[in-house]
């Protein structure tokens, strides 16, 4: 039972998710336009207590999914991290993925620029999206989505999803066909989307192109963090993320307010 995932994996992961909850509430307050009555202390409080929940949750099934489905290649797993925690000299593959990682996440933000611009026209309503927050929000909200979102999404869904799909096929070798690990990651694209909802939902009314949209541009981000997160591993999809982030909600708006 003592071993039954890294228990000191599990609470360097739930003690940054945490982080990233509490990061992410300046940015949250200025999008919904939040007035706050009450005391900064108690939301900061709820954002602990009930992240402790949802993320403990979270990075234990996540760990238990991922070791039973990891590759040799560090793959659906956090080998980085791992081997830190093991007192192992990562510092050779942390560089190797590191600029690939940044690389593909800057990729993913400019993608969703450029497939967002078409909607601007298609949907008037969309410049009630369009609430300037500053940049250090933006900068602190993108650790929430780097290390929180990574988790919930990848470490859990993604791992549930292919343990799911190897339970109904898997290859000779009893590891995970490439069919249900593809499957597994745009499902989990898709629900990235649709998690955004709910904000959207606070400042305009839904509707199929505005629902199509969110799951579009989220999904982009979601597959490549995904296909990270298979051939890399956590880490690597961790930085892509938070990359993106950074060119979407610190980059852009500095350049919009420039121009």
């Amino acid at each position: 039972m003592k071993n039954i995932i890294n228990w000191k994996l599990f609470f360097v992961l739930l003690a940054a998710c945490i982080v990233g909850s509490i990061c992410v509430i300046p940015y949250q307050f200025t999008l919904t336009s939040a007035e706050v009555e009450v005391s900064i202390l108690i939301v900061i409080l709820s954002a602990v207590v009930n992240g402790i929940i949802l993320f403990a949750i979270a990075v234990f099934l996540g760990l238990l999914l991922s070791k039973q489905i990891g590759l040799e290649n560090g793959g659906f797993r956090a080998p980085v991290l791992e081997g830190i925690l093991n007192k192992e000299n990562k510092a050779k593959e942390f560089k190797d993925l590191l600029l690939p990682s940044i690389g593909l996440g800057v990729f993913a933000g400019v993608l969703i620029i450029l497939f967002s611009l078409p909607f601007n026209d298609m949907i008037p309503e969309l410049q009630l999206l369009h609430v300037k927050v500053e940049p250090w929000k933006g900068f602190l909200a993108s650790f929430y989505g780097g290390i929180a979102e990574e988790v919930l999404l990848r470490l859990f869904l993604v791992s549930l999803l292919v343990w799911i799909t190897s339970k109904i096929k898997k290859n000779k070798n009893a590891s995970p066909s490439v069919f249900g690990i593809w499957l597994s990651i745009i499902l989990a694209a898709i629900v990235f989307g649709l998690g955004h909802l709910p904000v959207t939902a606070q400042i305009l009314p839904l509707n199929g192109l505005i629902i199509f949209r969110a799951v579009l541009l989220n999904g982009i981000g979601g597959i490549i963090f995904g296909w990270l997160f298979w051939r890399k591993g956590l880490e690597s999809a961790m930085i892509a993320h938070f990359s993106a982030d950074i060119v979407l909600h610190v980059i852009t708006p500095i350049v919009i307010s420039i121009f």
